[in-house]
């Protein structure tokens, strides 16, 4: 049987669990989950899925990412990436201090196009270079805003922060993705912009689904309706609405309420038939390939593998569709390829993934855990899943 290290959720649950005077019997009975399941997780038998460890940390009142390890601090320093990170962690905390005398600032029209660059940049997985330029320009459009306050560039810098808590969470730093969000709320409440303020709560709700918190997740996912409701009707607000209904479909499926599921899938059905492709709108890649993709992404939450292979082998998506939303397809599809025992097919949809966007593949928790089940469901290692494995640091 091949082995990998010991650095993983498993070990770490069994650590927290002892820390915690449990024993296995008695931390599962506080899970969805049977004894046997964390009795094979914890000695690395079978991979830790997102809903397990989540339920195990909650059980256990610890952070998702005690047991996940992230950030994974060596591949970052590695790469060259965990020095991006202190720079926007102190551009954040610029926030109430007004304007800088000694910042060379562009003008606001500049500053406004930069905020829409780096969200396309970080659609386009290009994580690097979107977390090199952003504290720049969160410190440009914070002294802008403070002296020429106007709605667009307090959108704008709301933006910003919205980029800093996807580049931290695609990172693994969730604590700085809750400090950018907080931000995001503060400038989205100065330029007056419910649909702002809908889309950090649709943001928010994912945090609490990362954690495991289902019911706060859903109740965040019900405050974005009620903000976005006090928007006029228009494309962007139809929009905002279909992608909260997107996040309260998944949130649902981790619950296991498959009413609640078909319910927001069918709402934010209805709602991409009147849109189309509103991948403009907010960069939420919104529109019938997104329903389509949670409609997917539903199913693998809901443990329907087979249901979700069968949508994913169905699936085509648009060229347009964002890079970052493709590789999160592949890796879900290699999820479900590999619990089904396709482990030939799983291990190719991970190096597609790696090939559409390596940063983003390398530091995705998912991909640790499919990789780590191909290992236990191989006789024999192939060459390539041991590259893999070694590549992402396991």
């Amino acid at each position: 049987m091949p082995s990998l290290d010991d650095d993983h959720p498993g070990t770490r649950i069994r650590e927290q669990r002892r820390l915690a005077r449990l024993t296995q019997r008695a931390l599962a009975a506080r899970t969805p989950f049977s004894y046997s399941l964390l009795n094979q997780v914890e000695c690395g038998a079978r991979p830790a899925t997102a809903d397990f460890v989540a339920a195990i940390a909650q059980a256990l009142k610890i952070d998702v990412t005690t047991l996940t390890g992230q950030p994974y601090l060596t591949e970052l320093q590695r790469d060259r990436l965990a020095e991006l990170v202190r720079p926007i962690r102190e551009a954040l905390d610029l926030y109430d201090l007004g304007t800088n005398p000694d910042l060379t600032v562009r003008p606001a029209a500049v500053l406004v196009a930069e905020a829409d660059r780096l969200c396309e940049k970080v659609r386009a997985t290009h994580l690097r270079s979107a977390a090199r330029m952003l504290p720049g320009v969160i410190a440009e459009l914070t002294h802008a805003a403070w002296s020429t306050p106007s709605t667009p560039l307090w959108r704008a810098l709301s933006s910003t922060y919205r980029t800093a808590h996807d580049v931290a969470v695609k990172l693994g730093y969730y604590d700085l993705s809750t400090v950018a969000l907080d931000r995001m709320a503060w400038a989205a409440e100065r330029a007056s912009d419910p649909c702002l303020s809908a889309v950090r709560q649709y943001m928010r709700a994912l945090v609490y689904f990362r954690e495991g918190e289902y019911v706060i997740g859903q109740r965040l996912i019900a405050s974005g309706h009620s903000i976005v409701g006090q928007a006029a009707t228009t494309r962007e607000s139809l929009v905002v609405t279909g992608q909260l209904h997107l996040g309260g479909s998944v949130i649902c499926a981790r619950a296991r309420n498959e009413a609640a599921v078909n319910r927001h899938i069918g709402e934010a059905r209805d709602i991409a038939e009147r849109t189309r492709d509103a991948s403009d709108v907010h960069w939420l890649s919104f529109g019938p390939a997104n329903v389509r993709l949670h409609t997917m992404s539903a199913a693998v939450e809901m443990n329907q593998f087979d249901e979700a292979l069968k949508q994913a082998r169905a699936m085509r998506l648009p060229a347009s569709m964002a890079v970052s939303r493709r590789t999160h397809f592949l890796i879900e599809w290699a999820r479900a390829e590999m619990e089904t025992g396709h482990t030939e097919r799983a291990l190719k949809h991970l190096m597609e993934a790696r090939r559409t966007a390596p940063e983003q593949t390398r530091y995705h928790p998912g991909t640790r855990e499919t990789i780590r089940g191909l290992v236990h469901l191989s006789r024999h290692t192939p060459e390539t899943l041991g590259h893999m494995a070694s590549w992402v640091g396991m």
